[in-house]
């Protein structure tokens, strides 16, 4: 039996910056998470996808930035359950509970803090018939490296914050690259679609809008894509790989069934202390949902900073927290 004072489920950037400020109040910490690999997402999808809005850095890779996060909580000794899903909480006291996992490991702590970013997902796939027979033969619904396509002719299709960002990171790497959207404006960031727009003025990508993919070709692999446009109808594009980046289908999971208050696959929470209303259980990051929630990184740091405060409330109600700035370091770590 593995005991802790927060059991985090979901070892991503959020849940790995939680440990870091637990362990400013001496707070001991547990991660559960069904990935092999700490990081979440930032791991396991786009380990090599640059991020903007991580304050201090222009710029930082997604596995840069776990590599990071875990060299800053190494000091606080954090215990990891990977590769493991949760599956039930019990309570086993008064301020205790009881996690088992899919393969049996149990883990108590009085408080459980859910930071499983979107849940258990799976890539949103484009309703074209054969998509399958294609699936790493040229098709890839994830970027986990982005040299494995250089030189190549590329096909991205989608209008979000994803499809934008791999189109302007990979008009540097591949040969051609070539973007469609269903629509002519676009769902992300204003400053990413006014570089793509750049870029198809300096023709370095060609911006197909109000287009979509509807066929497939090739013997085996993937050789060319059908698709049908506004403005000249059906048009065969050669491509070396189709990449369509149409987000995630999240999925709770077990965690639906745990008696906590959900809305449209998230969490309510309250957004004085991130709290799910069952006491001892929070909710930060992608998971949980709250007027004015932005799923951002940085919006679930801050939230799981204001979590712990009143996680260390919930376990000591007896103790004053005396919580000083993080520039008063000690030898070893951070003295609290």
């Amino acid at each position: 039996m593995i005991q802790t004072d927060i059991l985090i489920i979901g070892a991503g950037p959020c849940g790995l910056f939680t440990v870091f400020e637990a362990g400013l109040l001496k707070l001991r910490c547990h991660l559960v998470d069904a990935l092999p690999q700490p990081g979440g997402q930032l791991s396991e999808i786009y380990p090599k996808k640059p991020i903007y809005d991580i304050p201090g850095y222009p710029s930082i890779l997604a596995g840069e930035l776990v590599d990071n996060l875990m060299e800053q909580i190494e000091p606080f000794k954090p215990g990891f359950t990977l590769g493991e899903r949760a599956e039930t909480v019990e309570k086993v006291g008064d301020k205790m509970y009881r996690l088992t996992t899919s393969r049996g490991t149990q883990i108590e702590a009085p408080v459980i803090c859910i930071a499983g970013g979107l849940g258990c997902f799976e890539p949103r796939k484009p309703p074209i018939e054969g998509i399958e027979k294609y699936e790493d033969k040229g098709v890839d619904y994830i970027i986990r490296d982005p040299e494995v396509y250089k030189g190549k002719k590329l096909l991205i299709a989608g209008g979000g914050d994803s499809a934008l960002d791999w189109t302007i990171f990979l008009s540097d790497i591949a040969d051609e690259v070539t973007l469609i959207h269903r629509r002519t404006s676009f769902r992300g960031a204003l400053d990413s679609v006014e570089k793509v727009m750049d870029l198809a003025k300096d023709k370095k990508v060609n911006l197909i809008t109000e287009a979509q993919a509807i066929g497939l070709n090739g013997n085996g692999v993937l050789k060319e894509v059908v698709v049908k446009t506004k403005a000249h109808g059906e048009i065969t594009q050669s491509v070396d790989n189709f990449i369509p980046l149409f987000g995630l289908s999240p999925k709770l999971g077990p965690i639906a069934d745990w008696g906590l208050t959900i809305d449209k696959n998230a969490i309510e929470v309250d957004t004085r202390d991130y709290s799910t209303g069952v006491p001892g259980i929070y909710a930060i990051g992608d998971i949980n949902t709250y007027p004015g929630k932005l799923k951002l990184i940085l919006c679930g740091f801050h939230e799981g900073t204001l979590m712990v405060q009143s996680a260390f409330k919930y376990i000591n109600p007896d103790q004053k927290l005396s919580f000083k700035y993080t520039t008063v370091a000690g030898v070893n770590g951070f003295e609290s």
